[in-house]
C-alpha cells in the first residue's frame, strides 16, 4: 500500500509540475507577443525618424544650394 501511496504522490507532483509549467509558458507566450508589437512600434517610429531624416536633408540641400549659389559657385 506505501508503494501506491508513493506512486500517487509523485502523479500528483507531476500534474501540479506541469501546471505550473503551463502557466509559465502562457505567461511567456503573453511576453513574446507584447515584445513583438512593442518591436513593430519601434519599427514604425524608426522608419518615421527615418522619412524625417531624409526630408532634412533635402532641405540642407536645398539651403547649401541656395548659398553656393549667393556665393557665386
Amino acid at each position: 500500500m506505501e508503494l501506491l501511496t508513493k506512486l500517487n504522490e509523485k502523479i500528483d507532483n507531476l500534474l501540479k509540475n506541469y501546471e505550473e509549467l503551463q502557466k509559465e509558458n502562457e505567461s511567456l507566450k503573453l511576453e513574446i507577443e507584447n515584445l513583438k508589437e512593442n518591436l513593430a512600434n519601434k519599427d514604425t517610429e524608426l522608419l518615421k525618424c527615418k522619412e524625417q531624416m531624409a526630408l532634412k536633408e533635402l532641405e540642407l540641400e536645398e539651403v547649401v544650394s541656395k548659398i553656393e549659389a549667393i556665393l557665386g559657385k
